[in-house]
């Protein structure tokens, strides 16, 4: 069962969505025209229900199969929101708004389902009942979490769910996925440093703390290399060092760090955030400054998936593509799909878009060649697991 014909028919106009989409980005929660148009054309599409505001601003349509035997709903998953990057594609179709771009392919996993659900509404070829469900927020405010909190599972009667993320690492068409854990968790913390400003011509007056900060830096690349079992797999990134001056010839009084944390146990996880804690307070107090750990956002767990539900992931996609790596590494990349999983069966799935600038780049596009492909992957997954 590959590539279904339909979707030959309907690249153009789906691709013409994903561009849309592109063109006019939203961030986190703030989706007022992208759940807009997803709501209304699952409407047009004939969907036997569609209820907004799951999770603040979430989309979940319901489409009837012909016949409900089984009494089973399954539930396909995409994320609709983008990133605060100033694009640089250079694309017809590049974002319209400074600053906010879809630098992870969001824009096609939304059109990619909305495909899915026009096939399935036409055609209903299963017994049971499909659930697609449009996320807020995966970028940051877990909107995954705050779906399941809002009564995903309970309240459409999900028995499992699945997802899918596009991979510029993997070739154009190629599906790759594991058991088990997949990505992992995410901390993103932030390390306030204050010390005693001043000029920078008489710094015995000072409490450097841009030199205190970038000790502190220099001394958290100890945490993987002497402070982690090397068979465990960790990351420590600081990402961002600002202070409150710009000035050549002030030593300012406060810098502020930012980073992220990644690993796939929650004892590592523990102690690597307990020897960032200790090393920048350790390592401000030597040069007579203090320092304090924080968190910017709420952490994503480790993405677990479901064994069995694998296996239909890999038939799945043998049946649209040929082939599936059932073993893909492990990714530091983290990804809240973990939240339904841990409230649901399910499995996540990559999809391979052909080589290009990498997720989060301000030159990454989504490749609209492996639309059909995605779009014939839901059908058959759903087809598969609600046979007629």
């Amino acid at each position: 069962m590959p590539i279904r014909n339909r979707f030959a028919e309907l690249h153009p106009e789906i691709t013409v969505w994903r561009r849309d989409l592109h063109e006019h980005p939203e961030l986190q929660y703030d989706l007022p025209r992208t759940a807009g148009i997803v709501a209304d054309k699952l409407r047009a599409f004939g969907c036997d229900s569609v209820v907004e505001g799951i999770g603040r601003t979430g989309v979940v349509a319901l489409i009837q199969g012909k016949t409900n035997r089984s009494g089973k709903t399954i539930a396909l998953r995409a994320d609709m929101d983008a990133l605060p990057i100033f694009e640089a594609t250079g694309a017809a179709h590049a974002s319209k708004t400074p600053g906010k771009m879809h630098a992870c392919g969001h824009d096609g996993h939304t059109a990619m389902l909305l495909g899915a659900a026009q096939y399935l509404a036409e055609t209903r070829n299963f017994d049971g009942t499909v659930a697609v469900v449009f996320q807020p927020a995966e970028e940051g405010g877990a909107g995954a979490e705050a779906m399941v909190q809002d009564g995903l599972i309970e309240k459409f009667g999900i028995s499992e769910i699945y997802g899918l993320h596009n991979s510029p690492l993997l070739p154009l068409g190629q599906f790759a996925i594991r058991p088990g854990a997949f990505y992992a968790a995410v901390d993103s913390f932030h390390i306030n440093v204050r010390g005693k400003g001043g000029h920078a011509a008489r710094p015995n007056n000072t409490v450097d703390t841009t030199l205190a900060a970038s000790a502190i830096v220099m001394a958290m690349q100890s945490v993987v290399s002497r402070n982690t079992d090397p068979q465990q797999a960790v990351v420590v990134s600081v990402t961002s060092f600002r202070t409150e001056s710009e000035a050549f010839n002030v030593i300012p009084e406060h810098a502020v760090l930012r980073g992220t944390v990644r690993s796939f146990d929650m004892d590592v996880r523990a102690k690597t955030l307990e020897r960032i804690r200790a090393i920048a307070e350790l390592t401000a107090q030597s040069y007579g400054a203090t320092a304090e750990l924080g968190f910017d956002e709420e952490p994503y767990p480790v993405m677990v998936n479901h064994d069995v539900e694998t296996e239909h992931c890999i038939r799945a996609a043998e049946g649209v593509a040929g082939t599936c790596i059932p073993d893909a590494p492990r990714t530091t990349g983290g990804e809240d799909f973990a939240y339904m999983l841990q409230a649901c069966p399910g499995a996540y799935i990559q999809l391979g878009i052909g080589p290009g600038p990498g997720l989060h780049h301000p030159e990454y596009d989504f490749n609209d060649e492996v639309i059909p492909t995605g779009c014939s992957y839901w059908v058959t997954l759903a087809e598969q697991r609600l046979p007629a």
